[in-house]
């Protein structure tokens, strides 16, 4: 790596440590976007057929204009696959999180236009179920977001509280828990709101609270890929991630999302 690439990423781990959060506007130019965004409608068009449907969700089942959430792009494509393990990205996750990672996941969230719905304030390790909570999650715009359309929010410093916040269920698909105790004054003084244009990037550690508003426009989305990534010294426990796997997936199904 060179000393030119050593100094940003220095600050970044800088500000990635005092507030659990980075934000680069814009990670990506124009171009690598649109690129990003064709190899997208490509991959929904001829690999979400092929996807199990515990991987994809609709706001609308069976409503293939309201896409909102998929799971393990990555195991279906190679452009994803390559997005996630091996570019830009993971270099970025490694130099947050001090130590080497694995690629976990590559997701994609949307808010279809009019009808996407909250994403109730939670953190990403209360669904992981590991330990130390040593991840990232990282987040691309595809296209222009702000507070219209369910631009994220993070409570800063949240990630050196000990332990997680209650969670408890919530109704919103893609999002089984949200913290029950949210909207306390140090939430509300330390809330930052992250509106930008597509190629905005942010990466967030897995103990930090964040959340995002409703989808009010009536003709934008709000489409976005989410990148996960385990430091080498986060381990899983299995059987109860796998306990929660099977009864979120009974409860999706008993109430007729999937």
């Amino acid at each position: 790596m060179s000393a030119a690439m050593q100094d940003p990423l220095t600050s970044l781990k800088s500000d990635f440590d005092r507030d659990g959060f980075i934000a680069i506007k814009p990670l990506f130019d124009a171009s690598k976007m649109a690129e990003i965004n064709r190899e997208f409608d490509r991959y929904v068009e001829s690999c979400v057929p092929e996807m199990k449907d515990t991987e994809v969700f609709y706001e609308e089942k069976g409503a293939k204009a309201t896409l909102k959430q998929m799971q393990n792009m990555q195991h279906y494509d190679a452009y994803f696959r390559d997005l996630l393990e091996t570019d830009t990205i993971r270099e970025l996750a490694e130099s947050m999180l001090g130590e080497k990672a694995r690629a976990v996941n590559l997701e994609y969230f949307n808010k279809p236009a009019g009808i996407g719905k909250p994403t109730p304030p939670h953190q990403d390790g209360y669904y992981f179920h590991f330990n130390p909570p040593a991840a990232v999650t990282g987040w691309l715009a595809l296209e222009r977001v702000d507070p219209e359309n369910g631009c994220i929010h993070y409570v800063r410093g949240s990630h050196k509280n000990e332990g997680y916040r209650p969670h408890g269920r919530s109704e919103i698909l893609g999002f089984s828990q949200g913290i029950t105790d949210f909207g306390t004054a140090d939430d509300k003084a330390n809330t930052v709101a992250f509106p930008g244009d597509a190629g905005t990037f942010l990466m967030h550690h897995s103990k930090t609270i964040h959340w995002a508003g409703p989808n009010t426009s009536p003709t934008r989305a709000r489409r976005a890929l989410g990148f996960v990534y385990f430091g080498e010294s986060a381990k899983v426990d299995e059987e109860a991630r796998a306990a929660y796997q099977a009864k979120l997936q009974a409860d999706l199904r008993a109430a007729g999302k999937i």
